[in-house]
Order: C-alpha cells, then structure tokens, then sequence
C-alpha cells in the first residue's frame, strides 16, 4: 500500500471508494470533450455514472508537490460535513499514482463564470445575487459554529462557489482548510498558503489566520457579487485602489449606489446598501472589528441599523503572481508580508 493510501484509509470514512475503472468508463477515458475546467491540483471532468447520476471528477495531478495533503483534507472534511451550501462527495479513488475526488455535478457551474465569465449571455439578476450572498454566509457560519470540526476554509472566493440547478451556493474546495479544536480562536503557519485578492492582512503577512480570516474574503466575496468586478482590479488610475478601496471610497462620498453592477436592470437599494456596508464591515483591517458569521447572517436578515466601518485593509500585489491561482510562500517573503497597506482617501 503507498503513501497516499495509507493517508486517505487510515481516517474512518463513511464514504464509497470507486474503482479507477469506473471513472474512466465514466468520463470516457478522462476525454478532453468531457474536461470542466482545471485548477490548481488538476483537470476536472464531468462523467457519468451506470445508475445515471451525474458527476464532477477531479484528478489530482501527479507532478502537484502538495497534492497529497489536499486531498486528504478534501475527502475527510466534506465527508464529515453535511450542509446544503457545501458541495458533497459521493465518493473517491486512490489506486496506483492516482488520487481522484467525485464530486456532484453542478450544472450552473461556478460563480465566477457568472460574475466574470465572457461566455455567459444571462446576467445573475439582484435577487440571485443576494440569494447567493445569504447561502454562502449560511455555510460559512455552519463550518466556522455548528459543524463539529468547526473549519477555516482559507481559500474562499468565487471560483471556489459552485451553484446548483436552482443557483443555490456550493462552497467547495476545501484542500486548503484547516480545523479548529477545543477553544482555539487562532493559529498561525510558515506557509501562507490561499489567492491573492481575497487573503486578509494578519494572514497575508504574519501568516495568523482566525474565523475572521475567512471572514474577510468573504467580505471580498460581496463586494465581487455586488460589482460583478474582481477583486484585484483597479478602479482609479490616480489611486491604487482595489476593489474594498473603491467601495471605502464611494461610501466615504455617500455615493454607495454607484458601486453596484452597472448590467443590473432592477435593484432593491436598502439591499444592496446593506450588502456594500456588511462587506465593508467584514473587510476591515483589524480583526477583532469584523463581524463573526453568526452577526453576518443575522445583519443580512434583519433591518438593524449596521455600525460604522473603519478602513478596509488592502494590498496591492506584485504583477508576477497570477490573479485567480491559489498560492502558498513563506510567510518572511517580503512580496507578501510588507505588501499590506490601508486605503487612502
């Protein structure tokens, strides 16, 4: 038995192992006319099972160097967790230098097609949206208070929210997260490892991540939705602001609104106020100023007056690093730890 078996198989899981030969019967030999997409562990490819249940197959690549690691983060954690926005795992192979993750097909896709893709020809309305917002929040406060494992994701952004047939959220891909015991609050680590554009500035640069982590990449997560522009993008030629400055910016001006997508036909404004200002709130430099997801979803659901946020923390990063790839460096690199700044107005 290999290493990666025993890794996968040593951890009780009540879940199937497929045979290597049924995906590939599944997938048509892994064709390229079946291939979703690819990220950064590998091809993901859509497959179908003899009982006629659709699928998501993502092979891991062999030549990924913390491949290992991520999958068994993947298959333990959602194994073990039982959410209607979280992505399930029907099952998983480990045979030979193979590793692969089956997941539930998603007809929809992923969010940031939606938000970002050229190819999408139907706009997410403002209902969708804010149906989205809600569910990924309803999720994140599941991990983080009413899961037993209580987990920080880590990597949370749009790419990582798949949606259903009825655009209900999926938050997947939890190679990256880790689980919090007994009273712990925080911990730290040597290898930052996450996507640029969404990782908060105790995380990004001293490597410190918390609940408030994932809370401030949600915030990011927001202020995307609400913009239908990435988070990396900058808004002002005559400031560096990423996409919390421009929102800090306009908030700042009363001029709020503005921020919203320019594509949306039909707003609900105390919504998408809402919305902008909880976001601002979840982006804030500081920490222990960010809600916890159990504030979050009750702010979204009800029309208490919101408090004041402070300035958001913001980095802009070095060109050299890919704007939607996850990525992992030591925490002592100079382009990541002193890359953090505070918006200016």
């Amino acid at each position: 038995m290999g290493r990666s078996d025993s890794i996968v198989q040593k951890d009780s899981l009540d879940l199937p192992l497929f045979n290597l030969s049924t995906l590939i019967v599944a997938t048509d030999n892994f064709s390229s006319n079946n291939k979703l997409g690819e990220g950064g562990f590998g091809p993901v490819y859509k497959g179908c099972l003899e009982d006629g249940r659709e699928i998501a197959v993502k092979r891991l690549s062999v030549i990924s160097t913390q491949g290992v690691e991520e999958f068994r983060n993947e298959v333990i954690f959602i194994s073990k967790l039982q959410h209607r926005n979280l992505v399930k795992i029907p099952g998983y192979c480990v045979e030979g230098t193979e590793k692969l993750l089956i997941y539930e097909f998603m007809p929809n896709s992923s969010l940031d097609l939606h938000l970002f893709g050229k190819s999408i020809t139907k706009i997410l309305d403002w209902l969708q949206r804010f149906h989205i917002i809600n569910g990924i929040a309803r999720g994140l406060l599941y991990l983080h208070q009413d899961s037993h494992l209580r987990i920080i994701h880590r990597d949370l952004k749009a790419a990582n929210i798949l949606l259903d047939r009825e655009m209900e959220p999926k938050i997947s891909d939890f190679g990256l997260a880790r689980s919090f015991g007994g009273n712990e609050t925080e911990t730290n680590t040597k290898r930052v490892v996450g996507t640029y554009g969404y990782m908060s500035p105790e995380y990004a640069g001293d490597g410190i991540f918390s609940t408030k982590s994932d809370v401030f990449s949600f915030g990011v997560l927001v202020l995307e939705i609400v913009s239908g522009k990435k988070s990396r993008q900058l808004f002002y030629q005559d400031h560096n602001h990423n996409i919390a400055g421009y929102a800090w910016r306009l908030y700042k001006e009363g001029k709020t609104l503005e921020f919203a997508d320019e594509s949306l036909i039909e707003l609900n404004d105390i919504e998408v106020l809402r919305s902008i200002h909880l976001a601002l709130l979840c982006v804030q430099h500081r920490p222990e100023d960010r809600p916890d997801m159990s504030m979050v979803v009750m702010m979204l659901s009800s029309d208490q007056r919101l408090p004041e946020p402070t300035r958001p923390g913001y980095y802009i990063e070095d060109d050299k690093f890919g704007p939607e790839n996850s990525s992992s460096m030591p925490t002592q690199s100079p382009t990541v730890s002193h890359c953090y700044t505070m918006t200016h107005v």
